[in-house]
């Protein structure tokens, strides 16, 4: 009858009938798997909990100390880039060879995680070493390091390429302020130069997510060739009124002697 003694109570693990000693019914008995006869190699969860702990703070470990590593790349880079406007070469160069060895230490550490490795807070940190990189070689005349020189994955490269041209822009823009519009068309040629090769990498988003840097780098650079024109118009009508002036000069200066 349902609910008497003669029927049996479900297996809550099996969904089949559980019966004890005797014709008496007890609960039925789970068995971990370091009991079974046929598998004594087999870990109790406790053991492999354990295990993924041990894996987990290894890597928790490593992630802090990448985080401080990379603080330090984004720092030394910017410094690279403000001795770079400030035409402090020198310590320009220090920097950035602070910066590469931290980012060679970075690559070392991770080696082995590079689920670690291939993250944004890295990507960030190697983008802002490329983009230091770049300015210090341009404005000092000297080729362009690649990925492998600098020792960072090429995706990361690539996005620190798009940042390269706001640093022009801002180069650029100092020359202007200097007075000196012929060099800065000369940066300005050297910007299209770079947008164009930019412009070239046409890839997925899950390779390499490029499309924001080069929408950036259009919007720069017409901004760029924006300020070029009103630049060049201006110095072109400074020089047409300096010569009228010059040209009238000689007739005042009689007309005060008559």
């Amino acid at each position: 009858m349902p609910g008497g003694q003669g029927s049996p109570p479900p297996d809550r693990r099996s969904g089949q009938m559980a019966c004890g000693e005797g014709g008496g019914w007890t609960e039925p008995t789970f068995l971990s798997p370091s009991s079974d006869s046929s598998s004594g190699e087999n870990m109790r969860i406790e053991e492999v909990i354990g295990e993924i702990c041990a894996v987990l703070d290894e890597k928790d470990a490593l992630r802090e100390e990448a985080l401080r590593l990379t603080r330090e790349i984004v720092r030394l880079s910017g410094d690279t880039v403000k001795a770079v406007h400030r035409r402090d070469f020198e310590s320009a160069q220090k920097r950035l060879d602070e910066a590469g060895k931290r980012v060679e230490e970075l690559r070392k550490k991770l080696a082995r995680h590079p689920d670690l490795y291939y993250t944004g807070y890295v990507q960030s940190a190697h983008q802002e070493y490329v983009e230091a990189s770049l300015l210090l070689h341009y404005v000092q005349g000297k080729p362009f390091p690649g990925p492998g020189e600098l020792g960072i994955p090429e995706a990361d490269y690539a996005l620190g390429v798009g940042d390269f041209i706001g640093e022009l822009r801002r180069y650029f823009l100092r020359l202007l302020i200097d007075g000196d519009v012929e060099s800065a068309e000369s940066v300005y040629r050297d910007m299209e130069d770079v947008y164009n090769a930019l412009m070239e990498l046409e890839y997925p988003k899950g390779l390499v997510n490029v499309r924001g840097k080069q929408d950036q780098a259009r919007h720069i650079t017409e901004r760029t060739l924006e300020d070029l024109t009103r630049a060049k118009l201006s110095k072109a009508l400074e020089e047409k009124l300096g010569k009228a002036l010059s040209a009238l000069a000689p007739q005042g200066s009689h007309g005060n002697e008559d």
